[in-house]
Order: C-alpha cells, then structure tokens, then sequence
C-alpha cells in the first residue's frame, strides 16, 4: 500500500516538475522579430548602414511563444539597440544593432498584440503551472485526511 502512494506521489511530483519546468520550449516561433513602441518589425537580412539614432532596446527576451510587455525580442538578447534608418520612417523600419557596428533592417509588421500593462495577465504555461499546484495541494489533503481516518 505504501509503494502505491510512493508511486503516485512520484508521478504527480514528475508531472509537476515538467510542467514548470520544460525541457524544452514549448512551441517556436514563425520568423524572428522584435517589438518597439507597440509594433512588430519582422528581422530581414538587409544590412544597414546609415543608422541614425538610437530610439530603443530590447527589455525583454524569450524563445517561447506567448505575450510580452515592453521591447520585446524572440531573438535577441535584453540589451540590443534600436536605432532609426536615416530618410526612412519608424512607422516602416528599423534597424537592430546584431552586433557592435553591424545593423540588419526591421520591417514593421502590424501593432504588436502582446500584454499593454496588464498586471493580471498570465501565459498559458503559468495558468496550467497554478492549476498543477492547486491539484497537487488538494489531493495531498484528500489523501492526508485519508490517512488520519485510518
């Protein structure tokens, strides 16, 4: 009887741990991008080279797909530099600092329908992660209460 308990609660541990922390990302994204001041400019491999100022930089980084606030980026890292293209307009590209010196153009794509400020938003993994705890926590007390009856 013990063993059965032994294996359930192993089960239900490993289930847990997958869940919250996947081997590997859950989905990929379609193409690479970033996202400045609420739009997404879809990365092509056109470098440029009359870079005017800096406007922005990514805030946040993620290979999962899912919704994010802010200068967001599915390639790269927090910290990489926006910069505004000399006689092109921000509402049609910009370029992303690759390396130190080297930039490769941007075009936007459409308003980014990420999170806007929202406190109470959450990803699909952390609502299912919050649902795993709230079953583990509840049959850890069915089966607790189970055993004081005995």
């Amino acid at each position: 009887m013990k063993t059965n308990h032994l294996i359930s609660y192993a089960i239900v541990f490993l289930l847990g741990f997958s869940i919250l922390f996947p081997v590997k990302s859950l989905a990929s994204w379609a193409y690479a991008f970033v996202v400045w001041d609420g739009y997404v400019y879809v990365m092509t491999n056109e470098v440029v080279n009359n870079v005017d100022k800096k406007i922005g930089h990514v805030t946040k980084y993620s290979d999962r797909e899912g919704t994010y606030s802010g200068n967001f980026s599915n390639t790269y890292p927090k910290g990489t530099r926006y910069y505004s293209i000399k006689e092109i307009s921000t509402d049609e590209a910009i370029a992303v600092e690759v390396d130190t010196g080297n930039y490769l153009k941007a075009k936007r794509d459409g308003e980014y329908a990420g999170v806007k400020n929202n406190v109470f938003s959450m990803s699909f993994t952390s609502i299912f992660a919050w649902i795993f705890i709230l079953f583990a926590v509840v049959f850890l007390c069915i089966h607790l209460n189970g055993k004081r009856r005995n």
